[in-house]
């Protein structure tokens, strides 16, 4: 792995996912009626360059620590606040609050567990796994079609946020079980 510089492609691409936040969070308040369409675009292109900055940085060799670092902050605070503007926009369905309450508490537990495992250097215990690349997808998928915020497309984004937020335990229970021989010897 060679040292990249700090801002390349791939973490151009990251930083753009955080600036991209507050775009987010205005288009979904604008007064306009198609406000949500907006904001399901722009979270849209947020999850495209989630996949392509960590595509592109190992395609270019430019992976770096900051990279490792700010990537998943950037996930967790895209998928954090359009959750919370699916909370304010859903808030009579109880499907979508419990589903962001899974999905936020596991993303704390995970990076906490990461951060405990990194510690005492078996970081690679807990490494992503394909069920968090799936849950991951779906996420980002019923997030974008429950941003939209349309009745006919909530019909297809509630079944794959509640199937998000059942992949999002299965991988937090993964990511446990591996950790678990660490944890009960502490």
């Amino acid at each position: 792995m060679s040292a990249a510089p700090l801002l390349n492609i791939p973490n151009a691409l990251t930083l753009l996912r955080i600036l991209l936040i507050p775009v987010l969070v205005a288009l979904a308040y604008a007064p306009f009626d198609w406000r949500y369409w907006a904001a399901a675009a722009v979270f849209l292109v947020a999850a495209i360059t989630d996949w392509f900055d960590g595509y592109l940085a190992r395609t270019l060799n430019q992976t770096s620590a900051f990279g490792r670092f700010l990537d998943p902050v950037a996930d967790k605070l895209m998928v954090a606040a359009a959750l919370i503007l699916l909370v304010q926009t859903h808030s009579s369905n109880i499907l979508v609050v419990v589903s962001a309450i899974i999905i936020v508490s596991r993303e704390i537990t995970i990076s906490a567990l990461r951060e405990w495992m990194a510690e005492i250097g078996k970081r690679a215990s807990v490494a992503v796994s394909y069920i968090g690349k799936l849950k991951t997808t779906m996420q980002m998928t019923a997030i974008t079609v429950l941003l939209v915020h349309e009745p006919m497309l909530d019909l297809i984004g509630f079944p794959l946020l509640i199937v998000a937020a059942a992949l999002t335990l299965w991988s937090m229970c993964i990511y446990l079980k591996a950790a678990w021989p660490d944890l009960r010897e502490s």
